[in-house]
């Protein structure tokens, strides 16, 4: 089994976000880039199928030259090779047309990607590659088994999870659950020294419509200043809701 797992360079949850000229640009300075959470978890499974049925690992992000401390992160945790995109991902039918041209070219049985990235959270390129490639797939996914040529997928859905049947070739939109959180890898100093020597493929992008533009950014509204009511005094609480807050 040959898998693809997608990679998406965001943030550091930590990191303290700002924006310039004018609020229409992402301030990258003094930020920490990490491999997209909903996306570490799709690896983390990938690499179970790499240990227990002995599948073929390779990831793919679209980025700059920027993104390939993150990239090799992903080699150092055991994906075998990886390819960079070489180009910005401004837009989602943009990046779903680059993925989707590396999977036709890789013949890749089942293409794992987060649910959404944590900076713009679009939750939309998994869906589009999908309908790109005409196969089948499984959004909002937590538990993914393969069997040969079928694949039985749980998703999460509202109020509760759906047990489905497939079959491979698959797109997944995988997010916690897919693996939990202490499965998740870190890579060791053997996985960075062979990460060293793996193949970090850079291809150009291929010609693709972009259907969107940012056009500015504004961070929430600071919180305002809060009173402090002792647990005991219920009726200064009460008053406070009433006459200021008016939510009671």
């Amino acid at each position: 089994m040959k898998i693809l797992v997608c990679i998406s360079n965001v943030p550091d949850t930590t990191s303290k976000i700002n924006f310039t000229e004018g609020d229409t640009k992402f301030d990258t300075n003094g930020v920490q880039f990490v491999i997209n959470p909903n996306d570490e978890f799709g690896l983390t499974r990938a690499m179970w199928f790499k240990e227990k049925q002995g599948a073929t690992v390779h990831v793919v992000n679209v980025g700059g030259a920027q993104t390939e401390p993150t990239i090799r992160k992903a080699l150092a945790i055991g994906a075998d090779e990886a390819i960079r995109i070489n180009a910005e991902p401004t837009d989602g039918f943009f990046v779903a047309q680059q993925l989707a041209e590396v999977v036709k070219n890789g013949s890749y049985d089942l293409v794992i990607a987060g649910r959404e990235s944590i900076d713009y959270n679009g939750g939309m390129v998994p869906g589009i590659l999908a309908t790109l490639l005409d196969m089948n797939f499984v959004n909002t996914c937590i538990g993914l088994e393969i069997d040969g040529n079928n694949a039985t997928a749980v998703r999460e859905i509202d109020g509760g999870k759906e047990k489905i049947s497939t079959s491979l070739p698959l797109v997944i939109a995988g997010q916690k659950g897919l693996v939990e959180e202490s499965d998740l890898r870190i890579p060791n100093m053997r996985g960075i020294m062979m990460a060293r020597k793996k193949t970090l493929n850079v291809v150009e992008p291929i010609d693709a419509a972009q259907h969107t533009q940012d056009q500015k950014f504004e961070k929430p509204a600071a919180k305002g200043p809060v009173k402090l009511v002792d647990a005991e005094n219920i009726g200064e609480l009460v008053e406070l809701l009433h006459n200021e807050a008016k939510v009671i």
